[in-house]
């Protein structure tokens, strides 16, 4: 309990005190009751784990499957509507904000859900589905919709999810802004109006260049 709380600290600034943290914090019960009904699933004593699991739902709007295996590290940062499915595996460090799904694609047996490297950062409404892997330093976009592996050190976003950055400059320490990230729709509309203008200039120039040789 005290590695989620100090987690905490470090990368929420709204985190003023320890009783806050234990009072208030979705993030912070959640995990606590995850730890208690996975330890319980390792055991494989039934049901009662699952019942763990839902009535922390219940209470803090995050479902974490118990047999889910995370990491030291882990942070959810408001959480409402987090879920995370059962053979879900999450690396140290690793963030999730509000609305992120790791799910699965159907009714496949077996590893059926994400892997998240290290130091994994998902945003708010983002959708990871299937046994695929996020690397370790990556950046999952709000709302976007990952299928497919994601290399390290790697920024995702759109639907489906597009890797638009890769082995970008590392930056020390955990990273929370998930907002300024690359719009890569922007960039190539950008792109494609420095076209349009070129091609004006061109059809402006080759005008010119009739109309002066008609008056000569």
């Amino acid at each position: 309990m005290l590695n989620i709380i100090k987690t905490i600290k470090e990368r929420d600034p709204a985190a003023r005190n320890i009783f806050e943290i234990v009072l208030t914090y979705s993030g912070f019960h959640a995990l606590a009751f995850y730890r208690f009904a996975h330890l319980l699933y390792k055991l494989k004593i039934p049901i009662i784990p699952r019942f763990i699991s839902q009535f922390a739902k219940f209470i803090t709007g995050i479902e974490i499957h118990p047999g889910a295996e995370i990491a030291r590290g882990f942070f959810i940062d408001h959480g409402m509507g987090v879920v995370i499915g059962e053979t879900t595996v999450i690396g140290e460090n690793c963030t999730l904000f509000q609305g992120v799904t790791l799910g699965g694609t159907g009714k496949e047996r077996g590893k059926r859900h994400p892997t998240l490297g290290r130091n994994v950062v998902i945003g708010a409404g983002a959708k990871v589905l299937g046994n695929i892997t996020i690397g370790d330093n990556s950046y999952v976009g709000a709302n976007a919709v990952v299928l497919k592996d994601v290399p390290p050190d790697s920024t995702v976003v759109g639907i489906p999810g597009t890797v638009v950055k890769e082995k970008g400059k590392r930056v020390s320490g955990i990273n929370l802004d998930h907002i300024h990230l690359p719009d890569p729709i922007a960039e190539r509309l950008s792109l494609l109006q420095k076209e349009i203008d070129h091609i004006e200039r061109e059809i402006k120039d080759y005008h010119n260049s009739k109309i002066r040789d008609d008056k000569k």
